[in-house]
């Protein structure tokens, strides 16, 4: 670990435009773009993602003094009907559903809208249409802001319950109700709607801190989403704790030394993290996901957004155990059972990269040769009925982990990193899907039980991988490629059934790189820092510091890593993931 922390946990991209910042130059903006119209009525549109702070939004913009605002809330079904509409994707289940394939339309009642319409075309002055599918009500706007949201924000005000979900006043219900609603309704109707408001919206207002809204035209997010994509970047990582989190992250990404552990990041994660773009030193937060939307083809590369549409395939996050506990035992869904159960097109194939570890470390995974599953289910179903220990020893492997291990994780193989571990987890992106079998005896940080899941995870557990499939297929699967003047190729994985390739390069010298028409995705697992430059100088050099996983995205083509300042002249490596051909 480095003595001093250098990892950015704020990472930012400069790009050009104008910005607007605090309520009054955002409404400024606004109101001398309504002057500078000649027409009796003008109409404003303010569309809403799902979690946005509706009482502050909607006063501020009641100060443009408008002769008539409509609320979208109102061209709503009422709660009990949208309820029952969701039901079959919600589900009753504590924390899995169903991938809609709702659309706003199927929350508004064509009555309300249409007379909502009606009152729009006949209004005169200013017209301020707003809220949730407000771009809905009426295809005669004059302009069109778009009040975007993090979903990391969104999360971090379902635990204060401050916001509601879709069409429903909710915001007492446990924060992981509101979250699987979120996860599967509410953020699949809003990115329907916000992938065909790019080329529409006038501006994109940033609402991510509360009184503290930031306004660019709709050009310049564009003009900077087209900049990233062809360069090396980094998204903003965030960090929570949980009942076997770790301290190793307070250390080396420089955290808050007064909360009680760390368990997790995800850094790395275009659904889940925001971009920072920085202009006139000033920092405007957007979703992650807006590139991919934006710019799938660019940033994945045209096989990989064929296969996998605007999704970003590729998932690196942080598990940290040092001085914690042992993760869940747990297993992922086959990818037939994901697609028939939840209406995913892929499952969470994975691996665990150990970035760190102290001796005696170790990971579970795979069943032991021999064992009864029967017997071993019946004894995962009784501990969970009656609180009592589960001996995993007894039914699955555990193998020794040392720091730059590589045990491969492919879907239907049951595992968990054991204590005093830090895993690089690499997996492929289905989000939520991970049915827990075993938590050993803890509570959640809110002091509930944690969901168990045996019922889903009996039926897609893979008997066959057991000790010596592991050993032969799944445990230090490290294979030399290639070599030159300062650096060496290694091929680590993963499983033969995984999409995803993971190639390690160790270099004191720089060595080249190619995208292949693939994202990369990458982490500087070895070496204080070093820097992403490209050979035709086509972006800015780019430094990268350890533990940080930075994306490449497929345009870019060739690009090369050298070690840089207190790095050059010692060895760093890397680790990179993309997607087979």
């Amino acid at each position: 670990m480095p003595e001093t922390p250098n990892y950015n946990i704020s990472p930012s991209f400069p790009i050009s435009g104008e910005i607007f910042c605090g309520w009054d130059s955002v409404l400024d903006e606004v109101a001398n773009k309504i002057k500078r119209s000649e027409n009796n009525r003008y109409i404003l549109i303010v569309e809403c993602y799902q979690g946005v702070y509706h009482d502050e939004l909607m006063n501020n913009f009641l100060r443009l003094k408008p002769g008539t605002l409509i609320n979208s809330d109102d061209a709503f079904y009422p709660e009990e009907k949208i309820r029952e509409l969701t039901f079959p994707d919600v589900t009753d289940d504590a924390i899995f559903g169903y991938m809609t394939r709702l659309t706003y339309h199927d929350f508004l009642d064509p009555k309300k809208a249409e007379s909502l319409g009606s009152q729009i075309k006949n209004a005169t002055g200013l017209v301020i249409v707003y809220g949730s599918g407000a771009s809905l009500l009426t295809e005669d706007y004059d302009c069109l802001v778009y009040a975007d949201m993090a979903r990391w924000e969104i999360q971090l005000r379902q635990r204060k319950k401050e916001v509601n979900n879709l069409g429903i006043t909710n915001k007492d219900e446990a924060p992981g109700i509101q979250y699987k609603r979120s996860f599967f309704v509410d953020w699949r109707v809003c990115d329907k709607l916000k992938q065909q408001l790019f080329d529409k919206a006038d501006y994109w207002l940033d609402t991510n801190k509360q009184n503290e809204p930031k306004l660019i035209t709709s050009q310049t997010l564009l003009d900077g989403l087209s900049e990233i994509v062809k360069s090396p970047f980094r998204l903003v990582p965030y960090f929570d704790p949980g009942p076997w989190g770790g301290q190793w992250m307070k250390d080396v990404c420089g955290l808050d030394k007064t909360k009680p552990n760390y368990a997790w990041s995800f850094d790395g994660v275009p659904e889940e993290n925001s971009i920072l773009f920085k202009i006139e030193d000033q920092i405007f937060e957007t979703p992650a996901i807006n590139l991919v939307f934006y710019k799938s083809k660019e940033l994945l590369g045209e096989q990989v957004e064929s296969r996998f549409g605007k999704e970003f395939p590729i998932r690196f996050d942080l598990l940290d155990t040092m001085d914690g506990g042992n993760l869940s035992l747990q297993v992922h869904p086959t990818t037939q059972y994901i697609r028939d159960t939840f209406g995913m097109k892929y499952t969470q194939d994975e691996s665990y990269y150990l970035l760190d570890a102290k001796p005696g470390a170790n990971v579970y995974m795979g069943v032991k040769t021999g064992i009864d599953s029967t017997l071993m289910l019946a004894d995962l179903q009784r501990a969970q009925d009656t609180d009592d220990t589960f001996n995993a020893e007894k039914y699955v492997n555990v193998f020794p982990a040392k720091k730059h291990d590589h045990f491969l994780i492919p879907n239907g193989t049951i595992h968990c990193s054991g204590a005093n571990s830090m895993v690089l987890e690499i997996s492929a992106t289905p989000y939520i899907f991970t049915f827990k079998l075993y938590d050993w005896g803890r509570l959640g940080m809110d002091g509930q039980p944690r969901a168990i899941n045996i019922d889903h995870g009996s039926k897609v557990i893979q008997w066959n991988r057991d000790t010596e499939y592991c050993l032969e297929n799944l445990v230090g699967q490290i294979i030399p490629l290639s070599e030159g003047d300062g650096w060496r190729e290694e091929r680590t994985g993963l499983a033969k059934s995984e999409f995803i390739e993971t190639r390690r390069h160790w270099f004191s010298k720089p060595v080249i790189h190619n995208t292949g028409d693939s994202v990369n995705v990458l982490n500087l697992i070895e070496g204080r820092e070093a820097i992403v430059e490209s050979p035709a100088n086509e972006f800015k050099p780019f430094v990268v510091h350890y533990a940080e996983t930075f994306i490449v995205p497929a345009c870019v083509g060739s690009y090369s890593i050298r070690p840089y300042g207190e790095s050059i002249g010692k060895e760093c490596a890397t680790i990179k993931a993309y997607v087979r051909n």
